[in-house]
């Protein structure tokens, strides 16, 4: 591998680590309907748990409400049941074609509690990051350049992973001003 190969997959790698934290960061719901705050329920249709998106269309008819059209009514209580198991805090509504969600004022308490979640997400994106360069670092050793080169390489990769805890922290700050706005 070259080195020139080594740095477009380190700084490939961490810019895929940034599109991970933000759609990690959009699960994390800020008081406001967004159907991605349901990527994580999965249903049990038909004896296998199955993403809810699969079975649903989910719209957002105001702005703290969700509606969720499953492509089979029948599914309508286990899509409910899975809703309420799924600890989002959501209590879902079901008229018998439809379910909606009313998405609650948060707390302060709780926006806190988002907030440290969003944190301790935004570490893991930095521990990637790091270990994204642990990766760069040793396939530049592996490729036995002259020590200048190698020096060279070690800053430029150093660079990047600074460049990448800034994105981190940005984004980081914009989320929790997003979730701590009342």
């Amino acid at each position: 591998m070259d080195s020139d190969m080594i740095i477009l997959d380190v700084t490939e790698n961490m810019d895929k680590t940034i599109e991970n934290l933000n759609k990690r960061f959009a699960t994390v719901r800020a008081g406001r309907a967004n159907p991605s705050s349901l990527d994580g329920v999965n249903v049990e249709y038909y004896g296998s748990m199955t993403p809810l998106k699969q079975l649903a269309t989910i719209s957002v008819p105001e702005a703290r409400q969700l509606l969720i059209k499953p492509f089979d009514k029948g599914a309508l209580g286990a899509i409910e049941k899975a809703i309420l198991a799924s600890n989002l805090g959501y209590n879902p509504g079901n008229d018998g074609e439809t379910i909606r969600i009313v998405i609650p004022e948060l707390t302060e308490e709780r926006r806190r509690e988002l907030a440290k979640q969003v944190k301790a997400i935004a570490e893991e994106a930095k521990v990637s990051i790091r270990n994204i360069r642990h990766d760069g670092l040793e396939d530049v050793k592996k490729c036995e350049l002259p020590e200048d080169q190698e020096k060279g390489m070690e800053k430029d990769i150093q660079d990047l992973v600074n460049e990448y805890n800034k994105k981190i922290d940005n984004l980081l700050k914009e989320k929790e001003q997003e979730l701590l706005t009342v």
